[in-house]
């Protein structure tokens, strides 16, 4: 037998981790094998899994708390386990569903149950996905008819900020000291430039 590895994820930074990670001590899986991702279950392409993956050898073993921890996307959960399961040829085990434990029930009905389990587990994960993306949309449009601002605040711009684009762009100052004075990102720099270039094109033109 190979080693043994957990895998833990939770959708943002200010979820916690520690149930899953309480069941993996208790299955006995070494800290430095427990591998965490604390982002969106839409995709595969985060850095703990990569890790994971690069790490597992044939006939090692990987403990994942429920299908939705290892992901939320229908086709691409179906995919993951293929690969793992069948070309880099380790066992999985998704604690919270005995009948998806890949050491068991290696016959061809107990091949078929575990596929089975596997598609209607991984189309409720993507379900679930979406319909939180519906019900947060939701609340957005609700918030906004009640007059409610969603999103980041925006960040005020000093009122010289005209001044400051002049001499910015008459290079007398550079953009770092721009985003200093200002106090802003590149990001809202540019898209502040770019929206009082629009007002002053509308402005002209009304003339």
């Amino acid at each position: 037998m190979g080693k043994v590895y957990g895998y833990i994820r939770v959708s943002s930074y200010d979820q916690n981790e520690d149930r899953q990670m309480i069941e993996m001590e208790r299955l006995g899986v070494p800290r430095e094998y427990i591998y965490m991702d604390k982002q969106s279950g839409k995709s595969f392409d985060r850095p703990g899994y990569k890790q994971l993956v690069n790490q597992l050898k044939l006939n090692d073993l990987l403990y994942v708390q429920s299908i939705d921890r290892l992901g939320r996307n229908y086709e691409e959960i179906q995919n993951q386990w293929r690969i793992l399961t069948k070309e880099i040829g380790i066992n999985i085990c998704v604690i919270d569903m005995p009948l998806l434990d890949t050491r068991n029930g290696k016959d061809l009905m107990g091949t078929f149950i575990a596929d089975l389990v596997l598609q209607i587990l991984s189309f409720v994960a993507q379900n679930e996905r979406e319909n939180i993306k519906k019900r947060q949309a939701g609340g957005i449009a609700a918030a906004k008819a009640r007059g409610v601002k969603c999103g980041r605040p925006e960040v005020p711009i000093p009122e010289r900020f005209e001044s400051i684009i002049e001499k910015w762009e008459n290079k007398d100052i550079t953009i770092d000291e721009v985003l200093l004075y200002c106090n802003i990102s590149k990001a809202t720099f540019y898209r502040r430039l770019k929206d009082l270039r629009t007002v002053k094109k509308r402005y002209n033109s009304n003339e």
